[in-house]
């Protein structure tokens, strides 16, 4: 791969270039952290993790501040890049991301967690953690996991269809409310144009995927691609027998599954199950 021709000087990775504008537009106003926090209206500590690269923020404060600093659209560009940047997730990760970001339809199937697109930011904090992350590298890996959504975002995204096992709603989170917005994440996804989601309830026997979460990617150019994982592992399956082999059992694990509208109405009852907060 050539050298990339440095012409300004400063960073090339996204996640660094957007930091490095942050604290040089802030820099140029000669405002502190918390002169800053005044005018735009969020906490300084919160610009203070941006610029130091520990959190890229949502696209809400971005907006706000591409219009203080009088730049319109440059500090957005820069998070979409930072956030779909594949050098934020660990490196066995990466080439999936790549082709993620590309595809034109997705079919997946979970076993007991939601797909990482439609995954919330508190759900992916409570999976991410019980793995072992911790600190700046858990805060890391949620928005990374989470800015993936921009895969389903925008004015044409790609057809996504989803078979959940019943496990998935059935695996709560210690805290309900963080439950209550992932199931409430699930029935909004369930009835967008783009997204098919099927509930495969208990029941239905043995199959195939059991204990294999799948993805399929449909690339621009007609290939398909599948990544399977397990506890132990996940694969990138590119080998095109293969990659049918798997579909083919999908595809009848599919046919086991509800409706789209009665998956929908399987999510509001497991919703309705979740215990309401206390009125103050």
């Amino acid at each position: 791969m050539p050298q990339r021709l440095v012409v300004t000087g400063r960073s090339q990775e996204p996640r660094a270039r957007f930091s490095e504008e942050l604290r040089r537009l802030r820099s140029e106003r000669g405002l502190s952290l918390r002169d800053l926090a005044k005018e735009v209206g969020w906490d300084a500590s919160q610009f203070s993790k941006m610029e130091s690269g520990q959190t890229l923020g949502g696209p809400e404060v971005v907006q706000a501040l591409d219009q203080f600093y009088g730049t319109p659209g440059l500090l957005v560009t820069l998070w979409e890049l930072a956030v779909a940047d594949p050098t934020q997730f660990k490196e066995q990760y990466r080439r999936y991301m790549l082709l993620e970001a590309e595809a034109i339809s997705l079919w997946q199937y979970s076993v007991s967690r939601p797909p990482g697109l439609l995954q919330t930011a508190g759900y992916a904090r409570e999976a991410l953690a019980a793995g072992g992350l911790r600190g700046e590298e858990l805060d890391q890996q949620v928005e990374a996991r989470t800015g993936r959504r921009s895969v389903l975002e925008g004015s044409d995204p790609p057809p996504f269809r989803v078979l959940l096992s019943e496990a998935v709603l059935r695996n709560s989170l210690r805290n309900p409310r963080e439950w209550r917005g992932q199931l409430e994440r699930l029935a909004e996804a369930a009835v967008q144009p783009n997204i098919t989601l099927h509930v495969l309830p208990f029941g239905v026997g043995l199959h195939g995927l059991d204990s294999t979460d799948v993805m399929f990617l449909r690339l621009p150019n007609g290939r398909t691609v599948a990544y399977v994982e397990n506890d132990v592992r996940g694969e990138l399956v590119e080998e095109l027998s293969q990659v049918e082999r798997f579909h083919r059992t999908y595809d009848a694990v599919r046919d086991q599954a509800l409706s789209p509208a009665e998956s929908h109405k399987f999510i509001l009852r497991m919703l309705e199950e979740v215990p309401c907060e206390p009125s103050t």
